[in-house]
């Protein structure tokens, strides 16, 4: 007769810790699909199955869950941006690593409707927007941080600082992203490949112009 081994019982932290990440989990996906404004408690805690008592017993408000749904994103996305940049095995040039990030960190990274809903969010609540602005600016200077020492590894100095470059690709990939989502067959890798190819020649190519100095404060999300 087969024997079955009794299921683990989970401690405490951990049943709180599972609540609170199907609660994520689950307004994850009302943020994505109706938007940050029109959700509602009630949606959120019914896609995860659980009161309003759970959801207070975890997070003070939507807002904050909205924060701390942000915050692990960007955890995820930096652990990525690392990885890519950290690649030995990628081709020596600029080029290829921009790729990879990329398709890494915006093409195939199913988070923008949710970090769209975040800005218009920003936008409209001065104290979401502090919140909001300082993950910006970490993502920002992360980006800055890699770039500067690919620069560094591979040479010659761009034109432009590392700051500005992150600044700019940032903004570049978030509107291809978004003509992707309207229109996925128009925004193509190879199109990318091509912006980026002709990006990184007349970068080497051009004349140096003035820089900033890496770590700069650069103000995003306004």
């Amino acid at each position: 007769m087969a024997r079955y081994a009794k299921p683990t019982r989970l401690t405490r932290e951990q049943s709180r810790d599972l609540t609170r990440q199907r609660l994520l989990d689950a307004a994850r996906g009302v943020f994505m699909k109706d938007g940050f404004a029109a959700a509602s408690l009630e949606d959120i805690t019914a896609a995860a199955g659980y009161t309003r008592g759970a959801f207070y017993s975890n997070f003070g408000s939507k807002l904050q869950l909205f924060l701390e749904l942000l915050e692990r994103d960007q955890e995820s996305t930096m652990a990525r941006m690392r990885a890519i940049f950290d690649n030995q095995a990628l081709h020596g040039d600029m080029e290829s690593y921009l790729m990879h990030y990329y398709r890494e960190c915006y093409r195939d990274n199913g988070s923008h409707l949710l970090w769209s809903e975040a800005k218009l969010q920003a936008t409209r609540d001065t104290r979401f927007r502090a919140r909001f602005d300082a993950l910006m600016r970490a993502s920002l200077q992360a980006t800055t941080t890699y770039i500067a020492a690919l620069v560094e590894r591979m040479g010659p100095p761009l034109p432009v600082s590392a700051a500005e470059l992150a600044l700019g690709l940032s903004a570049l990939f978030n509107g291809l992203q978004f003509y992707c989502l309207l229109n996925p067959q128009a925004v193509t890798n190879e199109l990318i490949k091509n912006i980026l190819t002709n990006l990184c020649a007349r970068s080497s190519t051009s004349l140096p112009t003035q820089t900033i100095p890496i770590g700069t404060a650069i103000p995003v999300g306004n």
